[in-house]
């Protein structure tokens, strides 16, 4: 596997949970990482819990990917990177008919439009790559996340169709399926524990997933040079249960 040595590689979202835990991996392998997100306190944390774990220095970034023209300047002021990652997102959810029409439009201007911003403007290096986060819900429908599984399947064919675009860079989605991470942190320690435990005694795995499960998908996707156009499902068998 590649060490990423003298890579600058940027991680959209990259202040907790799935983001976090990819700056953290690329940054073990030697990349100069930078990490992007709307909230600089969490940004600060995120950064010095890198620096304390491995002595590695991260620049941070304050990003709102769902604001065009932040996104423009962003990248007119900063890069080429070598890998871009974007995770950002906040998708309120719901069924179809009870979803409020303004919380379903919020849900995909976050996550699909503010990874086609990046997309859009983000300059990156021949060779190197672009990787977004989608979710297994895009091939495992829920009839109480309807939106979700768009999102994420247009995310998905956004991946395919823009590593035919900007080849040569190479673009990838990675697909998650139920992650223990912050996304979780408003239920009581007993009810998140119990869903994760029902979860996990329906997945093939028999475990939920852990942030450093999909940063190690993202690191394989970035490290090979023939892979473009694909997405990783990294979901503790979910979309075959």
């Amino acid at each position: 596997m590649n060490t990423f040595a003298s890579k600058n590689v940027l991680i959209v979202g990259g202040s907790s949970g799935i983001g976090a835990a990819t700056a953290k991996a690329f940054a073990e392998l030697g990349a100069h990482v930078t990490i992007a997100s709307r909230n600089q306190e969490k940004l600060d944390a995120s950064a010095a819990e890198i620096k304390s774990s491995m002595g590695s220095t991260v620049d941070t970034a304050v990003l709102d990917t769902g604001d065009e023209t932040a996104v423009e300047r962003f990248f007119a002021e900063t890069g080429p990177f070598d890998h871009v990652v974007v995770s950002a997102a906040q998708t309120p959810g719901g069924p179809a008919r009870t979803l409020a029409l303004a919380d379903a439009y919020a849900a995909m201007d976050s996550k699909f439009w503010g990874a086609y911003r990046v997309a859009r403007a983000a300059k990156i290096t021949d060779g190197g790559s672009l990787t977004l986060i989608s979710g297994f819900l895009s091939v495992r429908p829920s009839k109480s996340s309807v939106l979700q599984g768009a999102i994420n399947a247009a995310l998905e064919a956004l991946a395919r169709g823009l590593a035919l675009e900007l080849s040569p860079v190479r673009v990838n989605a990675v697909s998650p399926g139920m992650i223990a991470t912050p996304l979780w942190s408003k239920l009581s320690d007993e009810a998140r524990q119990s869903m994760f435990d029902n979860a996990a005694a329906r997945l093939p795995a028999r475990r939920v997933g852990q942030p450093e499960d999909i940063a190690n998908a993202v690191i394989y996707l970035a490290s090979t040079a023939y892979a473009t156009g694909s997405t990783v499902l990294v979901d503790g068998g979910g979309a075959i249960a």
